[in-house]
């Protein structure tokens, strides 16, 4: 079992380290991809790329170029092809938001669902609750989901 704090030091360890990603501003892939376009402007031919991936010809580096460049490359090829160009591969997954903001959005919306069955059934019986009441209930269910378990958001 995961303590609070132990879970609340893990979420911000790893916002802190995906905030230096998300403030690099880095550029898009290239449409024809890193591969062919750092290989034409270093003026390499895909013979030459070949030579130095090793165990493989240039016809197969010109598909590798074409895999990237329609998202179909294994990570372990582009590591390979890199290596062979002197670049590093750096690979990140970056959340658009904060991830404590992404699970109190996610807690929000489980809360919406869970509060949305139990109102359209109260509106049945002509029990409607005040939106101030609905508010305030929805925000207790947010603070106890963000509280147990995230599997739960899920």
């Amino acid at each position: 079992v995961v303590n609070k704090f132990t879970e609340e030091t893990r979420i911000r360890q790893v916002d802190e380290g995906l905030a230096v990603w998300r403030k690099a501003n880095l550029p898009r892939r290239p449409p024809q991809g890193w591969i062919k376009t750092i290989r034409m402007a270093l003026g390499m031919t895909s013979s030459a790329l070949a030579q130095r991936v090793g165990d493989v010809s240039d016809s197969a580096i010109r598909k590798l170029e074409l895999a990237e460049a329609e998202d179909a490359i294994t990570l372990a090829s582009l590591r390979r092809v890199a290596e062979a160009l002197d670049c590093e591969l750096q690979y990140a997954l970056i959340p658009r938001l904060p991830l404590k903001q992404m699970l109190s959005e996610q807690a929000s919306i489980v809360a919406g669902k869970q509060m949305e069955r139990v109102s359209h059934t109260m509106a049945l019986e002509d029990q409607k609750v005040r939106d101030s009441v609905t508010m305030a209930q929805k925000k207790l269910l947010v603070e106890s989901l963000l509280a147990g378990s995230k599997r739960r958001l899920w």
